[in-house]
């Protein structure tokens, strides 16, 4: 890899996280004083740094609770901060659950709670309904993570397996007004589908829920098909009158970080274009379409002229086929440094904006033209650990790995293509 690359498409992956920096982003959204309490409650990646920063801008009393993933937490003094298992849920989460439950339990029409709700926050808040176990709502998210199936089908389902997603944590504040921060990792920023919406209701039916289930072949426990067959699966609806006083306001979304990527190349005298803030698909499949308009440009000045870094954002699926190392930036690259094997002055960088791509330590990886030769050279069949689901193998084969470590915001992935 070009050394002068790294740290330029680095740059531009930093400009992209600042835009969505907490207290910057949450200052800006504050809700009035309430005549009684004020209640946190939050999930997500980036949940312990937003609650860090509403202390700091707050000026009243708080109380509260957030969860998120282990080693993602960030010291407060007056909120809670419990950390649970994520991609996998488990009892941690169910006992932060539970907390932020009992947080807003028993609240009146004068009191106000805060939600902070950001990515990440689904697999942080495991509830399953009676009749259900842990186990049951695990094997619920390990089917919808291997299906490949979009976030808002996979909500559909999640919301419908819950006590909590889907507008059930802000019914249960109910007569209290609760006002939703949201830091929106999700293609299109419907605030609905970030975390599963605790806070926020969607209009997704159980029917639609058990066609997602259908349409991709997902093997779910007998428990579960059950459940979703039963009246008693049914979320409440955006017009049910508890959510009637409730606000949401997004604070942070992919499309002001890819501006602000953007803003970052030209400072640096490189122009760039935005193809999506949405893309969305199979992560190699996406890949592969990226490669082929870097090569477009990179051989025919076509559609834009270089140099120019070319970006984009939205959150890509990943099927599994095996089970390797990674997750769907990695993935996303791997395919992409395929399709650009032996080009030269094009450089990628494809990460998630929270600092974790998948289950392993880094935040995606870096590519260009000999990426793949590289791999060749150190023993590894790049198109083979593509196969396998296992990109992380194939990168850390040849030290192209990022690891910014965790951000403290999720504003889904960006992918920045350097064509020089």
């Amino acid at each position: 890899m070009n050394f002068d690359a790294q740290p330029f498409l680095t740059s531009i992956f930093e400009a992209a996280v600042a835009a969505a920096d907490p207290e910057l982003t949450i200052r800006a959204h504050l809700p009035e004083k309430p005549k009684g309490r004020t209640v946190v409650i939050g999930a997500g990646k980036g949940a312990a740094q937003m609650a860090a920063a509403l202390e700091k801008v707050w000026d009243g009393p708080l109380e509260g609770v957030v969860v998120t993933r282990y080693g993602y937490g960030a010291p407060c003094e007056r909120l809670r901060v419990l950390e649970a298992s994520h991609p996998v849920p488990d009892a941690a989460g169910l006992e932060a659950t539970s907390a932020l439950v009992k947080q807003v339990s028993g609240l009146t029409a004068d009191d106000l709670v805060i939600a902070l709700v950001c990515g990440g926050g689904s697999a942080l808040l495991p509830a399953p309904p009676a009749g259900l176990t842990l186990a049951d709502e695990i094997a619920v998210n390990e089917a919808l993570l291997a299906s490949g199936a979009p976030i808002s089908a996979m909500n559909a389902v999640r919301k419908h397996v819950s006590n909590i997603k889907g507008g059930r944590l802000a019914a249960a504040a109910y007569p209290a007004r609760v006002v939703s921060l949201i830091v929106s990792d999700i293609p299109g920023d419907n605030p609905a589908l970030v975390a599963s919406g605790p806070t926020v209701p969607d209009a997704a039916t159980r029917a639609q829920a058990l066609e997602v289930v259908s349409t991709y072949g997902m093997k779910l426990p007998d428990a579960v098909m059950a459940h979703l067959n039963s009246p008693e699966a049914d979320a409440p609806t955006p017009g049910d009158e508890c959510f009637a006083r409730n606000e949401v306001r997004l604070i942070a979304s992919a499309a002001v970080s890819l501006e602000a990527a953007a803003a970052e190349a030209g400072r640096q005298g490189i122009e760039a274009v935005i193809l999506s803030d949405s893309i969305e698909g199979e992560a190699r499949d996406v890949g592969s379409v990226h490669a082929a308009i870097a090569r477009e440009v990179a051989t025919r000045d076509r559609p834009f002229r270089k140099p120019v870094l070319i970006l984009s954002g939205g959150e890509t699926t990943v099927t599994l086929r095996a089970k390797g190392k990674g997750g769907r930036n990695s993935e996303f690259l791997l395919a992409f440094a395929l399709g650009i094997e032996g080009l030269a002055g094009i450089h990628a960088l494809a990460a998630d904006t929270d600092g974790i791509d998948g289950s392993e330590d880094n935040a995606g990886a870096f590519a260009d033209g000999t990426s793949v030769a590289r791999m060749r050279a150190a023993g590894v069949d790049a198109k083979a650990l593509l196969a396998g689901n296992n990109a992380w193998t194939a990168f850390n084969s040849i030290g192209d790995l990022f690891v910014p470590g965790p951000t403290g915001t999720n504003v889904n992935d960006l992918r920045a293509i350097l064509v020089r």
